[in-house]
């Protein structure tokens, strides 16, 4: 890939999530794989090290350049060492991706205070404060975007299949995003939501068989207009949209990656 074509080049992104839970290729892989071949330094913020190192070796294999920072962001001082970590390996953070989360599929009933706090701590909480970390190292370098892989449980509900305190904290994305959108665009910085649909991820069918379902047995492609299901990589290609230069002028955006499911009125 030749300079011209790089829509990152000499960027610094933060990817949080970036190993995939299971067999398959997760929404935080894509994206920082993506972004490595599009030019961008990439650091690989995930819990399970183990999980970072394999998106490592394909970046690396791509002849791009990333590292990983192992962290759980269930500890909110960690997301403060993460910025750091990318400042002192890379110069500084261009780009921000909210993409880690946990998710226990539970009514409100079924839920309890320390699964709650535990699922805002991780999905909602750690984007608070790595935004924050990584606001003011973006303002120095005259401007920057953070996006959060929000869902569209934040906005539709799921068919009487209980996901309460996931479908709270991916809410809770979408009022962080409109409020540092408007308090940080000028500073040159751009905050956007990534709403997924029915993507084909490992977290997705680890979260169906948590609920207790066969994923081969619920057809969730039926109520997408466009009938088929998305992968991973739709996500990723939304993210470089929002992060790089073609997306200069979105901030403040809602943008479902759902096939038209959002649509619909089932």
């Amino acid at each position: 890939m030749t300079d011209h074509q790089s829509k990152l080049d000499g960027r610094v992104a933060i990817v949080t999530g970036a190993g995939s839970s299971g067999p398959g290729v997760g929404t935080g892989k894509a994206i920082s794989v993506l972004f490595a071949r599009e030019g961008a330094k990439v650091l690989l913020v995930d819990k399970f090290e183990d999980r970072a190192n394999e998106t490592l070796r394909l970046i690396q294999s791509e002849g791009g350049t990333a590292s990983v920072f192992g962290a759980d962001l269930a500890e909110e001082s960690s997301c403060q060492r993460i910025v750091d970590a990318a400042v002192a390996r890379y110069g500084g953070v261009d780009i921000l991706i909210n993409n880690a989360a946990i998710s226990n599929p539970r009514s409100i009933l079924d839920t309890t205070s320390e699964m709650y706090h535990q699922i805002i701590a991780v999905n909602l909480t750690a984007p608070f404060m790595l935004s924050k970390a990584a606001i003011p190292v973006m303002i120095e370098r005259g401007g920057g975007a953070i996006v959060h892989i929000s869902s569209i449980t934040a906005i539709r509900g799921q068919g009487g299949r209980g996901h309460t305190a996931y479908a709270t904290s991916k809410a809770g994305l979408s009022g962080l995003m409109v409020d540092l959108a408007d308090s940080f665009g000028k500073n040159g910085i751009r905050v956007n939501c990534i709403l997924p649909g029915i993507i084909d991820t490992p977290m997705r069918t680890a979260t169906i068989i948590q609920g207790g379902h066969d994923p081969k047995k619920l057809n969730l492609v039926s109520k997408v207009p466009l009938g088929i299901e998305g992968d991973a990589w739709d996500v990723a290609r939304a993210a470089l949209f929002l992060a790089g230069p073609d997306g200069r002028y979105l901030s403040g955006v809602l943008l479902p990656v759902d096939g038209g499911t959002t649509s619909t009125s089932h």
